[in-house]
């Protein structure tokens, strides 16, 4: 009878550390679409770190808005000013900013629900996506508050290394 107690304990210790792990400190979601490709195609797997609150341009993020989980690439902080001109040119505070690692254009959406140029919150981030044609990001919705933030992007489990 002890063996099966002491099992049961180990289950329960088992299961609370996965949950501090999975839910605490980190998550892990599959890339829905191709709005990150080529860096990051439908189907990877990406782990996320939960508890960062700083995040610098460059940095992909997993968040949540309209109830969808979604991913995108920070080009700008809070207090900063953004703005997607017609020629397909991305500027934040008034400069150009040239994406190596990007390979289309940033043309803004026709529905004009962002208006340009858009100032950010000290607590918001403009996120885009890496397939700037079609992807649903910063330009679709607005800027994304930290609250809706679920983590920052550490590592990515390939679809096609499984």
């Amino acid at each position: 009878m002890s063996e099966i107690k002491a099992f049961f304990i180990r289950l329960v210790i088992l299961l609370i550390f996965l949950w501090l792990l999975f839910g605490v400190f980190f998550g892990i979601t599959p890339m829905r679409g191709n709005d990150m490709f080529p860096r990051i195609s439908a189907g990877d797997l990406l782990l996320y770190y939960r508890l960062e609150k700083n995040f610098n341009s460059g940095d992909v993020l997993v968040f949540r808005k309209q109830g969808k989980i979604s991913t995108g690439r920070v080009v700008a902080h809070g207090g900063d000013s953004v703005e997607i001109t017609g020629d397909g040119e991305l500027k934040v505070n008034g400069s150009i900013v040239i994406e190596t690692n990007v390979f289309y254009k940033t043309y803004p959406y026709d529905k004009k629900k962002v208006n340009y140029p858009l100032s950010l919150k000290k607590d918001e981030v403009f996120l885009l996506c890496d397939y700037r044609e079609g992807g649903r990001d910063s330009r679709y919705f607005g800027a994304v508050s930290k609250k809706e933030i679920k983590g920052k992007v550490i590592t990515i489990l390939r679809r096609s290394d499984l």
